[in-house]
C-alpha cells in the first residue's frame, strides 16, 4: 500500500503544525487558576511590565532598529497593555538620543523609562529627552567594582544619591537598581537600597546580571528587601540558566511589584524573561487579572515584527505562538482533548488569538481523533468504519507523515467505497497504484 501522491492545501493559518491536523473546538469547563499559595506580600495579581525590548533587547547580537523600527515596535508595545517602555540610553549615541525624542513624543498610554549608568552626565542628558522617567544602574558586585568601574561602595551610594535627587528635582520618576545583584554582598546591597528609598526613589531595582539566580534565592532576596524599603521593587532577571521567567513569578510572590521583559526574550547573551512567556505564567495563575490588562490576542504578531527586525524565527516551541504549542498528536491525549481540552492544557488558545490542532495525518494517531475529522467533512462512517480506516491510515503513515488533503482524500474514498458496497479488500485505499 502507497500513500496517494500529496495535494496542495488551502492556505492554513499562521499557528497550524505543518503535519496533517484539524482545528478543533471543544466546550471546556471555567478556568482554574494555578496561582500557588500566597500572602499579603504577594504581587502575582498586581504587578506592572516594564517592557525592554528597545532597551534590553537593542543588546540583543542580531539586532539593529532603525528609528521607524522603534516606533513600530513602541506602539505595537503599548496597544498590547504594557506599563512602561524602556529605551536605551540617550547617552549611548546621537541616534540613541533622538530615538528617545521620538518615542517619548507619541503620546503613548505607557510610561517611556530610559535605561542609564548612575552618572550625572547621563542624567542631564535624559532628562532632556522628554521620557516620563530613568532606570539608573550601577554595578555593585565585587566583580564589577573591580573589573568595571572600580568605585567603592561609599563612592557608589554619594554617587546614586545625587543623581537620584537631581532626577526627582526634574518631576521625574527614577528606579535605582544594582547591577549583579545576586553576587553582591547582602549588607552593600540593604545599605545602598536604603539611602535611596529615603530620599523618595520611585522604585529599586534587582538585576540577575548574569543569570545564576534560582528561584529560592530570589524569593528569599526580595522578601528580604521588601522588609528593607517601603518603594517600589523592580527586577531583571537573565535567562543564562533557563530561570528567567520563573525567577520572575518567584520574585512577585515575595512582594516584587515590576518584571522586565522582551519579546521573544532577546537580550545580551541569550536574553531575559520572555514577554509570551511571562505573559503564559501570569495567565495561569491569576487569568482574569492578566486578561483584563492585556491583549494577549496581539502578541503574536509584536513577536513576528520583532522577529523580523532582528532576523531570526520564531521558535517552534516558542510560548504561547510557536506553531505546535496547541496541537496533539497522540492518540489518548486527542481524545481526552476532544471531550475537554483541560486534560491536556493549561492555556486556552482562543484567549491568546491561536487555534488548537488535533494531528491525524501519523501513525501514532488514534480513531477518536479521525472520528472527529469525519464529522467535520460530514461523512457517514459508523464507529467500526472510523476503526478501519484509521487502521489504513496508520498502516500508510508508516512509509511517511501524511498531510490533511492526503487524509480527507482516503477519508472520502472510504466513504464512497461503503455507499458503493464495496469491502475494505476491495477499496481504492488498499489498492497499490493509488
Amino acid at each position: 500500500m502507497t500513500p496517494p501522491p500529496a495535494s496542495t492545501t488551502d492556505s492554513l493559518p499562521q499557528d497550524a503544525p505543518k503535519a496533517a491536523a484539524v482545528a478543533v473546538e471543544s466546550v471546556r469547563p471555567p478556568h482554574t487558576n494555578y496561582g500557588g499559595p500566597s500572602d499579603f506580600l504577594s504581587r502575582v495579581g498586581n504587578f506592572s511590565i516594564i517592557e525592554s525590548t528597545l532597551r534590553e533587547g537593542e543588546q540583543f547580537a542580531n539586532a539593529f532598529f532603525d528609528t521607524e523600527t522603534k516606533i513600530k515596535i513602541a506602539k505595537a508595545l503599548d496597544e498590547f497593555g504594557v506599563e512602561y517602555i524602556e529605551l536605551t540610553s540617550p547617552a549611548a549615541s546621537e541616534q540613541s538620543r533622538l530615538d528617545c525624542i521620538a518615542i517619548a513624543n507619541l503620546g503613548l498610554k505607557a510610561k517611556i523609562l530610559t535605561h542609564v549608568r548612575c552618572h550625572m552626565d547621563d542624567a542631564r542628558i535624559a532628562v532632556e529627552t522628554g521620557v516620563d522617567g530613568l532606570d539608573v544602574v550601577i554595578g555593585t558586585s565585587s566583580f564589577l567594582r573591580e573589573f568595571s568601574h572600580g568605585k567603592d561602595m561609599t563612592y557608589i551610594t554619594k554617587q546614586a544619591i545625587e543623581v537620584v535627587e537631581f532626577i526627582k528635582s526634574k518631576g521625574l520618576e527614577v528606579r535605582f537598581s544594582s547591577e549583579d545583584s545576586f553576587r553582591s554582598d547582602l549588607v552593600d546591597l540593604l545599605n545602598i537600597y536604603r539611602a535611596v528609598d529615603k530620599i523618595g526613589v520611585n522604585r529599586v531595582g534587582i538585576a540577575d546580571t548574569v543569570g545564576c539566580a534560582n528561584p529560592r534565592q530570589v524569593y528569599e532576596l526580595v522578601r528580604t528587601l521588601r522588609g528593607v524599603v517601603s518603594c517600589d521593587i523592580e527586577c531583571h532577571f537573565h535567562n543564562d540558566t533557563g530561570c528567567g521567567i520563573a525567577n520572575a513569578y518567584a520574585a512577585l510572590e515575595a512582594g516584587a511589584t515590576h518584571i522586565d521583559t522582551s519579546v521573544l526574550g532577546i537580550g545580551e547573551r541569550n536574553g531575559i524573561t520572555a514577554l509570551g512567556g511571562f505573559c503564559a505564567r501570569m495567565y495561569v495563575a491569576d487569568r482574569d487579572y492578566v486578561m483584563s490588562k492585556y491583549k494577549l490576542h496581539k502578541l503574536r504578531d509584536i513577536e513576528n515584527l520583532v522577529a523580523e527586525a532582528v532576523q531570526i524565527q520564531v521558535p517552534f516551541n516558542n510560548y504561547i505562538t510557536g506553531y505546535c504549542a496547541f496541537t496533539h498528536k497522540a492518540g489518548i491525549h486527542a481524545k481526552a482533548i476532544l471531550n475537554n481540552p483541560s486534560t491536556y492544557e493549561i492555556l486556552k488558545p482562543e484567549d491568546f488569538g491561536m487555534t488548537r490542532y488535533v494531528s491525524i495525518g501519523h501513525r501514532l494517531t488514534g480513531w477518536n481523533a479521525v472520528k472527529n475529522r469525519v464529522q467535520q467533512l460530514g461523512l457517514k462512517l459508523n464507529d467500526e468504519d472510523v476503526k478501519a480506516v484509521t487502521a489504513q491510515i496508520k498502516e500508510l503513515a508508516d512509509v511517511r507523515p501524511l498531510n490533511i488533503d492526503e487524509v480527507d482524500t482516503l477519508l472520502r474514498r472510504f466513504h464512497e467505497d461503503k455507499k458503493n458496497g464495496l469491502d475494505e479488500s476491495q477499496s481504492m485505499i488498499g489498492n497499490d497504484d493509488c
